[in-house]
């Protein structure tokens, strides 16, 4: 069979059409791939823009460019003067340079800042860190003193928010630590020895109690509510019909704090979280010295039998006898009006430390516990190395006026 020569190039135009086909096809189905991966990574990058643009934090190109020099708080730190130390960390230079010198500079040198991409067993990198020892602890101390957002505060430091976070977290964890450490700032029960001082002190301004050495008051503060419902339930205080935590301070004349116990559960009764204090009262308490707390800490036990005294409850059943019920009633008035200083206290506290007006964080426990503990402390080191205290500076004024004297019960009948 003869083919002519338009079978020819007939035969051969279909045969370079399927071969190119057959060769185009790999290369579209590439080219289709690529616009596909091309519109997913558009679509993304669509995504983290949007979401970018629903963000209402800071950017490191919002602040200050070095958190080192120029910043607010650095103008505070270079000018060495006691009234800007007391007003941004409530102490003073001399005070702010024994903390650090008693061990926060060498941990915050020493120690490696806790990330998920840093090993914790890593030498730390000094030059890569955006604060010093001396920022490191003015910010521990300025967060706990203020009401200030992050927001607030990173533009204070020069901080974006995560920086912050960590930064935080880590100063006052090594604050604690150093705080612990620290003679000035220790929470101990007083010596046979120093009740007696503390018994003259109170005695001198309230010659009818004899024996006193201290005051105990409970102090409920602030905290959010859980989503756990046995959590929520056990921090609601229905006397103050908000969630609380509750605590029990012990203050001694001389303005310090000798026991503690925080961070229990609002819902508790004064009673049951002052079992440490009891104990003590029990322990290590001689015969005759007492506490000086209101009526939630009465306690009928014979075993703290004079251990606390309290004045009486409103209703009570009296003496029928005149002259007893006189010297019941006189008795009580003058408690009440002793039992003024823990007030005194409780306002040293919170008004330092203005933190603790604010509701803590419910779903961290260990974080409120290590906040609660560093108020305490640091307000121990603020006593004994600065001064400045109420009772401290109220309780020895042995003035004969008296407006509180007749605030709680009167013998009218």
């Amino acid at each position: 069979m003869y083919y002519t020569k338009s079978h020819t190039n007939r035969s051969y135009f279909l045969h370079s059409l399927l071969f190119r086909k057959s060769q185009r096809a790999p290369r579209l189905k590439f080219k289709k791939l690529g616009a596909l991966v091309l519109l997913a990574q558009l679509a993304k990058v669509s995504k983290v823009l949007e979401r970018r643009a629903r963000y209402r934090h800071l950017l490191r190109a919002h602040l200050l460019p070095n958190p080192r020099y120029n910043t607010p708080w650095q103008q505070v730190r270079r000018s060495y003067d006691d009234r800007a130390y007391l007003a941004t960390m409530a102490l003073d230079v001399n005070t702010f340079e024994y903390i650090l010198r008693s061990g926060f500079e060498e941990l915050w040198d020493t120690r490696t800042i806790v990330r998920g991409d840093v090993s914790e067993q890593g030498q730390p990198r000094l030059r890569r860190r955006s604060l010093r020892a001396d920022g490191a602890l003015g910010l521990a101390l300025y967060w706990l003193t203020s009401t200030e957002s992050e927001a607030a505060l990173g533009q204070t430091f020069a901080l974006v928010p995560s920086v912050l976070s960590r930064y935080l977290s880590f100063a006052l964890q090594i604050l604690l630590h150093t705080l612990r450490k620290t003679p000035e700032s220790r929470i101990s029960w007083p010596t046979p020895v120093q009740m007696g001082k503390f018994s003259d002190l109170i005695e001198r301004r309230h010659p009818s109690i004899r024996g006193a050495f201290g005051f105990m008051d409970g102090l409920n503060l602030p905290v959010g509510t859980s989503s756990d419902p046995q959590e929520e339930e056990a921090t609601y205080n229905g006397w103050l019909h908000s969630h609380r935590i509750s605590n029990i301070l012990v203050f001694s004349p001389d303005g310090c704090i000798i026991a503690c116990k925080l961070n229990a559960p609002g819902s508790w009764h004064d009673v049951r979280i002052a079992r440490e204090v009891y104990l003590k009262l029990i322990n290590s308490t001689p015969a005759g010295f007492f506490l000086i707390a209101d009526t939630a800490f009465r306690n009928n036990s014979a075993v703290l039998d004079g251990k606390i005294r309290t004045p009486l409850k409103q209703g009570c059943r009296l003496p029928a006898n005149r002259r007893e019920r006189r010297r019941a009633i006189e008795e009580s008035n003058n408690l009440t009006h002793a039992r003024q200083a823990a007030e005194w206290g409780m306002r040293s506290l919170q008004g330092v430390f203005a933190r603790l007006r604010l509701p803590l964080d419910i779903n961290n426990p260990e974080g409120r516990q290590m906040l609660l503990e560093a108020c305490v402390r640091l307000h121990n080191l603020r006593t004994r190395c600065i001064g400045i205290n109420e009772i401290r500076v109220l309780l020895p004024n042995t003035r004969g006026h008296n407006r509180t004297r007749r605030f709680y019960l009167d013998d009218s009948e």
